[in-house]
Formats: structure tokens, C-alpha cells, sequence
């Protein structure tokens, strides 16, 4: 049976209609992500990781978002086409979303109510956006593109990943193995 979470109606990049219950039994990653971010370039690790583990059982799914510094600001074809041409992605790519503010999608409404601490640096982090005269997203709230959930084989969310920690952290790739394992 599909949990709340993975049924939530979803769109791809492309426009299909979705839902993340087509991979129940899967672990999936959720990245909201951007294509002119300082963290852009995470999509390299992102497609390694799906790469390396997809036949184990790993999907990694990117959901654009133009919600923090107007860093995605294309269309969902566009957005489509710079993935593809600078990162090779072929992991899952969903359509533009708002992960934050009065607009944001209910995907991302659950992922963050979900109450799982965030792992990594994210008060590090809150601290530089300050530094820059920004005011970040109070907790749970998404701190900044490419912050990271972790969905077991069962559709709980196991884990939450600030946006800088890279797809290669021993952090993240010891999550993921332990519910790949499950």
C-alpha cells in the first residue's frame, strides 16, 4: 500500500502526470535543485550516485525550484535541456515546483513537516546566507536549493541532507546503503 508521501500528485519535466509511488520498494532521493546555484554542480555527484546504485534499488528524483535567489529561472524545457547537455542527467527530473513560501507544493509540504532532523551543516549554512544579508528559512523549512530527503523502501522518509552536503558525503552514502539494505 502506498503511504501518504508517494501519493501525492506529481508532474514530470515533461509534463506526464506522476506520483513517487511508482517507486515503492525503491529508496528515492528528493533534491530540490537549480541550474545557476553554487551547488549546481552537484548534479555531476547526483547522476554518479543514481549511476552507481540505481540497480540496487536507488532512485534519485531533481525537482527545479526558483525559490531561492531566482537561481532556476528557465522553463521546464529549458531546464530539461541544461541537464542534459552539462551533467548527462538521466536520473528524474520532475517540473518546476516552490519548495518554500504561501505557493509551495505538497510534496514539499510533507517532506518538511515530517519532523526528521536535517543532517550536515545547515546551521553553518543559515549562518553564511545571513552573512550575505539574507534571511534564510526559519527550521523545518528548506534552508537553500539541493537540501536532500532520504525515502526507505517503505515510503518513510529516513533521512535529511542540508544542501551542502555533496552526493559523495560518507553521511549520505552511508544512508543510503543502510536502506538499500533493508
Amino acid at each position: 500500500m502506498a503511504t501518504p508521501i508517494q501519493t501525492i500528485p506529481l508532474s514530470t519535466i515533461s509534463g506526464a502526470p506522476a506520483t513517487l509511488g511508482e517507486y515503492a520498494g525503491k529508496v528515492v532521493l528528493v533534491v530540490n535543485v537549480a541550474s545557476k546555484c553554487g551547488l549546481t554542480p552537484q548534479y555531476e555527484g547526483l547522476e554518479s550516485l543514481y549511476a552507481q546504485y540505481r540497480d540496487k534499488g536507488l532512485v534519485v528524483t531533481g525537482f527545479p525550484a526558483n525559490d531561492f535567489g531566482s537561481q532556476e529561472p528557465g522553463s521546464n524545457d529549458e531546464i530539461a535541456e541544461f541537464c542534459r547537455t552539462n551533467f548527462s542527467v538521466d536520473f528524474p527530473m520532475y517540473a518546476k515546483i516552490a519548495v518554500t513560501g504561501e505557493e509551495t507544493h505538497p510534496l514539499y509540504k510533507a517532506l518538511t513537516s515530517s519532523g526528521v532532523p536535517v543532517t550536515g551543516d545547515a546551521d553553518d549554512f543559515r549562518e553564511k546566507l545571513k552573512g550575505y544579508g539574507m534571511t534564510p528559512n526559519p527550521a523545518p523549512g528548506i534552508l537553500w536549493n539541493f537540501e536532500k530527503f532520504l525515502i526507505g523502501r517503505d515510503g518513510s522518509i529516513a533521512a535529511r541532507f542540508a544542501p551542502t552536503t555533496a552526493p559523495d558525503d560518507p553521511a549520505l552514502i552511508g544512508a543510503i546503503e543502510a536502506e538499500l539494505a533493508k
